[in-house]
């Protein structure tokens, strides 16, 4: 294999105190039970939160931390369910935060963590992590994306270069689909990650979602890319189901050679050595309408609802366990994710993420401070997918843009 390296959160909940929830009190023999529920990311995710877990409950007798994992696709509808009934966890694993901030339902890293923890993440995944100076998510994994290639496919569709212009990309899809039995370009619009995605071809064209005061998503430049993202399934370059694909059922049939390029993300290439070594690709920075550099960055949080101020404290003492370097770097490696702590990024062992770290610099964020991203995310998970049953662009991104502004 030759690799290039190339350069909600909520919600219409009323304010409401979380006591009495999720977790209980502490019983009256001293034991105290946290609940935690968390986004899975593969099919380590859950036995790497259960070793933490172990390991902390073995240094503090009396506490137990009851782990429930849930799928990306459903997470979201189950925490706002949760937080509607007054049932939030202790301590959640997802991405957006804003939403609780606002109707004062999270607490504060000043409030639970030790300053060393504290000071121990990266400056950049620390501000993204804080609302008006005050830190709220806690920085768990971050990803940029990148253009995966199956060079044996370009090159027997005769490409000699991947794409670096949308154009160049369209006229690879068109060779690949008409010369070989693979779809050109893997085009996952379904309900798992749209808006990452969408956001992709948005920041190609010099749109995006907006900042921290306001969301834009109906803007000239991202209806540019939604209608490029159209032509491209229209003309038959992706896969027919665009508008229902999952990105991680897409993402292992790029793996098996059924895609010639797809957006990728760093744990893909741990996935590759484990289901097809064998794979001839390349990781390539994004394709974008001048060949200007952008990606899109991710970066997924922890955070503590105010449930019983009790146990405040061990929900701290956990947080700053699982961020103790001998166990946050085993389990940001054994994803395959890039780590937001210093001590991480300097005790990291997985090479392969070379090429993400190069990418950092030209990142481009989801708005997640925005009270309002949670609705705009969940709208787009449910909307942009139509743009391959003929609607207009415009009508799509104004669906979307209405929701969000009305959040």
């Amino acid at each position: 294999m030759r690799r290039r390296t190339r350069g909600a959160a909520l919600v219409a909940v009323a304010t409401m105190a979380l006591t009495a929830c999720s977790g209980g009190d502490g019983a009256e023999d001293g034991s105290v039970e946290l609940t935690m529920l968390a986004a899975s990311y593969s099919d380590n995710t859950k036995q790497l939160w259960e070793g933490v877990i172990a390991s902390y409950e073995d240094a503090n007798p009396g506490v137990t931390v009851n782990l429930e994992m849930q799928s990306w696709e459903n997470i979201n509808d189950v925490i706002r369910t949760r937080v509607q009934s007054n049932e939030a966890p202790d301590i959640l694993s997802i991405d957006a935060f804003a939403g609780y901030v606002e109707d004062d339902l999270l607490y504060s890293a000043e409030e639970l963590l030790s300053q060393e923890t504290i000071d121990d993440f990266e400056d950049s995944f620390r501000e993204n992590a804080s609302i008006d100076g005050t830190q709220y998510g806690f920085p768990l994994i971050a990803s940029a994306r990148a253009l995966f290639v199956n060079d044996e496919l370009l090159a027997e569709a005769g490409v000699e270069e991947p794409p670096t212009t949308w154009e160049e990309l369209r006229a690879a899809a068109e060779a690949v689909t008409e010369s070989t039995d693979a779809y050109g370009y893997g085009l996952p619009l379904g309900s798992e990650e749209a808006q990452a995605e969408a956001g992709i071809w948005f920041l190609g064209a010099g749109g995006g979602y907006g900042d921290a005061q306001k969301i834009t998503v109906d803007t000239p430049q991202n209806r540019e890319a939604a209608a490029f993202m159209k032509g491209l399934y229209d003309d038959g370059l992706t896969q027919p189901d665009a508008g229902a694909t999952q990105r991680t059922p897409m993402l292992d049939q790029f793996i098996q050679g059924r895609f010639g390029m797809a957006m990728g993300l760093p744990p893909i290439v741990g996935m590759i050595e484990e289901k097809n070594p064998e794979l001839d690709y390349s990781i390539v920075d994004i394709p974008t309408k001048d060949g200007e550099q952008v990606t899109l960055g991710v970066a997924d949080h922890l955070m503590s609802f105010r449930n019983d101020e009790d146990k405040a404290e061990e929900v701290g003492a956990f947080l700053d366990h699982f961020y103790q370097p001998e166990n946050y770097v085993e389990f940001v490696d054994t994803e395959g994710f890039l780590p937001v702590t210093k001590s991480g990024a300097e005790q990291t062992t997985n090479e392969a993420m070379g090429p993400f770290l190069d990418m950092l610099p030209s990142a481009e964020f989801y708005p997640s401070t925005n009270p309002a991203w949670a609705t705009t995310q969940a709208a787009l998970q449910s909307q942009i997918g139509l743009l391959t049953t003929g609607t207009a662009p415009q009508e799509v991104l104004a669906g979307i843009q209405a929701e969000a502004d009305n959040a």
